[in-house]
């Protein structure tokens, strides 16, 4: 199974920690944040991952050459220019479409910086059982953006904090605030259906997908723990 780890990002709500390092390592108990994601990844049957890179990239290279590559196969796709997220897994896109049953087979879409105790076996099967193009691990929490989710928890919009417009992109009588994880189980089908280029942001594409009646469903995950830890505070209440 494939994974793509998003962690080009230039960590600036992690300073000082970051003037020094890339966000994915710092650590976090003597282990760095690519670390402990590579590792839960690998313990649910992950054994190939990209990991897209930017700022101090050279420093994540060398450590996993020193690491060799945590006994995976292990793929940098280095930007030059930040893309966000959409724009990040686009340029990867190559990585999950490389064999001709790619298409077949979904992929895990982890931010470097959650830390969870989301059951990603869990959520592989359900994004299968409900034949969906894209799952979001979502919890039902405080945030400051939150995707909406209709009664058969389908994808129809987002709106920004708690007093925030809500932008739909399906009609529905009733919709679900709900904050999302930083976790995907994506179809690489999904990866041939993104129209924009440059640098995007992925919701706009699941949005943009969803408007057209296509399948992008929540994966409730409130019975888990989870932690954002890109902000410095966060980080260090999870030493």
């Amino acid at each position: 199974m494939k994974a793509m780890v998003l962690a080009a990002g230039m960590g600036t709500r992690l300073r000082p920690l970051t003037d020094t390092r890339p966000k994915a390592l710092v650590e976090i108990g003597y282990r760095t944040l690519l670390e402990i994601t590579l590792n839960r990844l690998r313990d649910f049957g992950v054994n190939e991952v990209i990991i897209n890179v930017h700022h101090f990239a050279g420093m994540i290279v060398d450590y996993l050459k020193d690491n060799d590559n945590f006994d995976m196969r292990i793929e940098v796709s280095r930007e030059e220019v930040l893309l966000d997220t959409g724009g990040g897994l686009k340029k990867a896109a190559w990585f999950f479409l490389e064999e001709p049953s790619g298409l077949d087979t979904p992929f895990i879409l982890h931010n470097v910086d959650v830390i969870s105790t989301i059951d990603l076996g869990r959520m592989l099967q359900f994004h299968k059982e409900n034949h969906a193009l894209a799952t979001l691990a979502v919890q039902d929490r405080k945030s400051s953006r939150y995707l909406l989710f209709d009664q058969q928890f389908q994808l129809c919009g987002r709106r920004s904090g708690q007093d925030g417009k809500a932008e739909l992109v399906r009609s529905s009588p009733q919709t679900h605030a709900l904050g999302f994880s930083g976790i995907h189980v994506i179809s690489p089908h999904f990866l041939t259906m993104m129209k924009e280029d440059g640098i995007f942001s992925i919701i706009d594409s699941y949005l943009n997908l969803a408007a057209r009646g296509e399948k992008i469903i929540a994966f409730p995950a409130d019975e888990y723990q989870w932690r954002d830890v890109g902000k410095l505070e966060d980080l260090l209440q999870s030493r």
